[in-house]
């Protein structure tokens, strides 16, 4: 599932696989509403990463819990790229995915950091259903491979079509009705 937030990390869009997944409305998750979803311990980790990549302008990837509605938890792994535009090439947020993992895994604590996403197969929890959703996913696994076999010329191209289908996913928001937003006044620390 797709997620977008802005250059301080506050999330701003995620796909609707996150109702289904978490129980939550994709638009009570926006700004810092998501965190109500991790696992309470894992928050901080994932805030530590999101706030690191953020000032960085890096790739981040982090592995984390995810409450489901009525109890329990599963793993998710998700990750990001920075995404950049008018003017000048500015710094405007994070594209990324996020994928529940499946049953089994050795985790035992949130863990992430900088780093390189190759985002795991959807599972049909978090498989896109809008075809941009898709498309996006689709190109942060490219992304996420590009430089593995070489291919590094590639890399920017790819980007800018990342971004140019971030701007499509962001116009197709705008156009449904406002959510009813949070006030939380809080940012990631």
């Amino acid at each position: 599932m797709i997620f977008m937030t802005d250059a301080a990390g506050a999330l701003t869009y995620v796909s609707p696989e996150w109702h289904g997944l978490t129980g939550q409305d994709s638009r009570n998750a926006v700004g810092q509403g998501w965190f109500e979803r991790l696992n309470a311990e894992d928050g901080a980790v994932l805030r530590a990463v999101i706030k690191e990549a953020a000032q960085a302008q890096a790739e981040f990837v982090v592995r984390f819990r995810l409450s489901r509605d009525g109890g329990g938890s599963i793993w998710a792994a998700a990750g990001a790229v920075p995404s950049y535009g008018p003017p000048n090439n500015t710094f405007l947020g994070f594209l990324g995915s996020i994928t529940e993992l499946a049953p089994g895994g050795s985790e035992t604590e949130a863990q992430g950091g900088l780093g390189r996403f190759v985002p795991p197969p959807p599972r049909p929890s978090t498989a896109p259903v809008s075809t941009l959703d898709l498309v996006a996913d689709h190109l942060l696994i490219a992304h996420g491979l590009i430089e593995v076999d070489g291919g590094k010329s590639a890399l920017a191209p790819l980007r800018e079509a990342l971004f140019r289908v971030g701007q499509e996913i962001a116009q197709k928001m705008t156009a449904l009705p406002a959510p009813a937003m949070i006030e939380t006044g809080e940012t990631i620390h």
